[in-house]
């Protein structure tokens, strides 16, 4: 089981903290459920003047059921929340309001709840009750037979791939929407059946066919999989394009469709918790839409040979990359000029002894310049995670403003609403603002400077940064920090980089795994005056003959890499006093180190 403490900024009048319960019936394992968690706490993180504690259970109802289990689960409940109050209780999945709905009245007597994760039909088959309401995702078959017919021209068969249906948390009503949405096309059904079968079957295809992929939780013979690791199980062998219908499945072998939006979907329900929370009574809040939208993969588009042209209005493409003399041109040239400015600065040194202070200074200087650039190269890399955190306040932007102006076009506006709609909107501008400031910091040339800084802080910024980038390329991201703060002496925008070079790297080294990627930062004392920070990863390790090699210049074991990211690091680390060094774990992967000591 999870619990989960979120602190919320407190104003001076505020009287009584709030408490959320999210009951989950999935198992948490998946990006797409990191995701929504995600996008849960960054609305309750930001309203400020709301103090909220989220309570988080997982109860994994697609692996465990029946009457026992379920009964087993409501004396937990009732027994471990018997002393809390629970202001509203936000239930992901269609099984998980049932049984919520169900107990509600034994268990929490008149609380609202707030459903997500779920479709009109699943909605209209449960008994309507009091103080309900939540988010609708319009993600339905007919859509995906429309995305299978863009990518396939002259579309004759669909051949539906996924776990029994009852298993489904999103995809459940499909089935009885197949005579409708298929009509016309020839439709195979693999559903519920053993992995080396799917694989076998998917192989077999006939030539104008597509996939339609709906979730492989346990396959016929028991075996669990989180669904995006069953994919790329099954893309491998797959010989016509995968249509996918959540997100993350599109890094692991989806060519793309309309899609749930994971974060946006925790985001659409935390503000309907926090409108509750706010006075609004559940009963009259309509049900919300959203969450779904069109996106596609370009590697994937490609492979199939399918022109952005025919993708349905509006569709967004993920994963395009540029060439390799787009991406290193401007690079590759300061880099040598960097290595000339450096030669000439060793000859120097060598021939003007008596100029050493001078040339300490001017060496400073250059390892700044160098630390722009691999900043810059490093903001290249991660160009979507930017793109996402600023498509999100944005879009939030332009949903309000319409809004906005339907409201102001009725006969009796509400003018209670749009000044609502217009704080909304100040806060998302403020957040991209935030984002903005942030990258220019990041790739502002400042030479080296230090100050007073809480290096946990600068911990969870990184990590937040890079939230976006590890979860296209399938990689869980763990923050562990040590308690209270831990201030240093040191310039926040290189300790930062030193931070990504080593998750980036850490993320690449993984690349060939097909799944099980996780990268763990940790900050902790070591002793009363140092503290040490690890990011550890779960790839094939360091080879023990290049361990004392890893921090020289130009030294890479990836065919795109420059060699710098890692001395740049060990640079910036001395210049703070501090040590780097690596190994290897004995189960598995390799674990970064470096030490700082702390502010007298």
């Amino acid at each position: 089981m999870l619990a989960l403490l979120v602190p919320i900024c407190v104003s001076a009048q505020q009287a009584r903290s709030h408490s959320v319960l999210v009951l989950d019936q999935s198992d948490l394992r998946g990006p797409f459920h990191f995701q929504l968690w995600a996008g849960l706490r960054e609305v309750l993180d930001a309203r400020a003047g709301v103090r909220v504690t989220i309570y988080g259970e997982n109860l994994d109802l697609p692996r465990f059921g029946g009457a026992a289990y379920t009964e087993s689960l409501k004396r937990h409940l009732k027994e471990k929340y018997r002393e809390r109050s629970i202001d509203v209780i936000v239930a992901m999945g269609r099984g998980m309001l049932e049984h919520t709905l169900h107990w509600r009245a034994e268990l929490w007597p008149g609380t609202p709840v707030v459903f997500a994760t779920l479709n009109e039909k699943d909605l209209a088959k449960l008994e309507r009750q009091a103080e309900v309401t939540g988010l609708i995702l319009e993600n339905t078959l007919a859509g995906a037979v429309k995305t299978a017919r863009a990518v396939v021209p002259d579309l004759d068969t669909v051949a539906l791939v996924g776990d029994t249906w009852e298993r489904q948390a999103l995809f459940s009503h499909w089935s009885e929407e197949i005579p409708v949405a298929t009509s016309g096309l020839n439709v195979i059904e693999i559903i519920g059946q053993k992995m080396s079968d799917i694989r076998k079957r998917v192989a077999e295809l006939p030539e104008r066919s597509a996939i339609i992929y709906t979730g492989v939780f346990s396959d016929g013979e028991g075996t669990f999989y989180p669904a995006a690791t069953a994919l790329g199980i099954i893309a491998e062998k797959a010989n016509r394009p995968i249509v996918v219908g959540a997100e993350p499945l599109l890094a692991t072998g989806g060519i793309g469709g309309y899609v749930s939006i994971a974060n946006e979907i925790g985001v659409e329900a935390a503000k309907l918790a926090l409108r509750i929370i706010n006075g609004e009574r559940a009963g009259d809040i309509p049900p919300a839409s959203g969450g779904v939208k069109p996106l596609f993969n370009w590697p994937q588009m490609q492979r199939w040979n399918v022109s952005e042209a025919s993708l349905p209005e509006g569709s967004e493409v993920r994963f395009r990359e540029q060439t390799f003399f787009e991406k290193y041109r401007w690079q590759s040239m300061a880099i040598a000029a960097a290595v000339l400015l450096q030669a000439g600065l060793i000859i120097f040194l060598l021939h003007e002894r008596h100029l050493r202070r001078d040339a300490e200074v001017e060496s400073r200087n250059r390892m700044s310049e160098l630390a722009h650039i691999n900043r810059n190269a490093t903001a290249g890399e991660l160009s979507s995670s930017i793109a996402h955190e600023l498509n999100q306040p944005l879009g939030s932007i332009l949903t309000n403003a319409e809004t906005a102006e339907l409201i102001l076009k009725s006969d009796n506006p509400d003018l209670k609403e749009v000044r609502e709609i217009l704080a909304d909107i100040k806060r998302d501008d403020q957040r991209a603002g935030e984002v903005i400031r942030r990258l220019r910091a990041f790739l502002k040339r400042t030479p080296f400077e230090t100050r007073e800084v809480d290096l946990n802080e600068i911990m969870n910024e990184a990590f937040k940064f890079l939230s976006v980038q590890a979860s296209g390329r399938n990689v869980a991201l763990y923050l562990q920090t040590a308690p209270g703060e831990l201030r240093i002496n040191g310039d926040p925008i290189q300790l930062q980089q030193v931070i990504l070079n080593l998750v980036v790297n850490s993320m690449d080294a993984m690349s060939a795994i097909p799944y099980g990627r996780t990268v763990i930062g940790r900050t902790e004392l070591n002793g009363g005056s140092v503290v040490e920070i690890s990011i550890s990863d779960s790839g094939p390790g360091i080879p023990s003959d290049k361990l004392s090699q890893v921090f020289d210049p130009f030294f890479t074991t990836k065919d795109q890499g420059m060699g710098i990211g890692l001395s740049i690091a060990r640079s910036i680390i001395l210049a703070h006093k501090g040590n780097i060094w690596a190994e290897n774990q004995s189960g598995g992967g390799a674990t970064f180190h470096f030490t700082l000591p702390l502010a007298a």
